[in-house]
């Protein structure tokens, strides 16, 4: 019987050539390599969407000759002329009654909101009435029109009972407005509220309000910060119907930033400035709510 020495096996050409071919496969994909080149796209998306407001920031601190340059001059001196003018330091009207309109009404639409879409969120989910898809859908239709079908009834509606340039007006109307998404919103967010909790809640004697209150908002509060900062958002940066319905007394922050558009004169840098100290109280939230934004928005996800 004969025996095969080591020396005798060879790897034949087909068989080493394989093996490379295998190898190269691997670190090819390599799982390391794959996070580093999304990591890479991901930054590069980040600062293509970040150029544009970087841009804004920069060109606020210009002056209004060097803003208006074309090209732009990126190299040139810095100055806080356009903040100046934007706090009425050198026009004389301040910002300040139009940002105190705005945080009034987007503040109180938002509470509004949540006191009326936790309940019927509550009935949709936990609690489902009978045909709740169509009641779904009926909040959903009201989304599907325009908003500049209803303005001309909105202000038809307001100069007849006497609501023009009035923010409690403006509040309900951005009540109405974020409605129908945060039950939407909420809706999700509680359909993933354990059913035992509820059980063992009514077994104590808790009724809806307590356990809306004790049970189902502590659960569900990543759910309502987000519902609550989309809310605040979409009231905050409205300008459509409160530029129609409001005027001196209820404008807002977006209608006060129009003011410093004009068909004669140099206002871009105005523009920028007014633009960034309007987006600061959004930025700020949204890094206020980071956390709870990122647990509610994962909360509702389909899973």
């Amino acid at each position: 019987m004969s025996t095969l020495s080591p020396s005798s096996v060879r790897v034949t050409p087909e068989k080493s050539s394989a093996q490379v071919v295998r190898r190269r496969g691997k670190s090819r994909m390599d799982p390391t390599r794959n996070n580093t080149a999304a990591g890479i796209a991901a930054w590069l998306l980040a600062l293509l969407f970040a150029t544009p407001v970087l841009w804004m920031i920069l060109t606020s601190f210009h002056s209004e000759t060097d803003a208006a340059t074309n090209p732009p001059s990126v190299a040139a001196n810095l100055t806080l002329d356009a903040y100046k003018e934007f706090f009425g330091e050198t026009s004389g009207v301040s910002p300040w009654p139009s940002l105190i309109n705005s945080a009034t009404a987007s503040i109180l639409s938002t509470v509004l909101v949540l006191v009326l879409a936790i309940p019927a969120a509550y009935a949709l989910s936990i609690r489902p009435v009978k045909k709740w898809t169509d009641v779904m859908f009926f909040f959903l239709s009201t989304k599907m029109m325009p908003v500049v079908a209803a303005i001309l009834p909105l202000y038809l509606f307001a100069k007849t009972v006497g609501a023009l340039d009035n923010i409690w007006f403006l509040i309900l109307i951005y009540t109405s407005m974020n409605l129908p998404i945060a039950v939407w919103m909420m809706r999700s967010f509680l359909a993933e509220v354990p059913v035992e909790m509820l059980e063992a809640a009514q077994i104590d004697g808790a009724n809806l309000l307590l356990t809306l209150r004790k049970v189902i908002a502590p659960v569900a509060m990543p759910g309502i910060a987000a519902t609550a900062l989309i809310c605040f958002i979409f009231s905050w940066n409205e300008l459509l119907l409160a530029r129609v319905l409001t005027g001196v007394v209820a404008g807002t922050a977006p209608v006060f930033l129009t003011g410093f558009v004009s068909s004669q004169g140099l206002f871009l840098a105005k523009v920028c400035a007014a633009a960034v100290v309007i987006s600061l109280p959004v930025l700020f939230a949204g890094f206020a709510a980071q956390d709870k934004l990122v647990q509610g928005l994962s909360l509702g996800a389909v899973k």
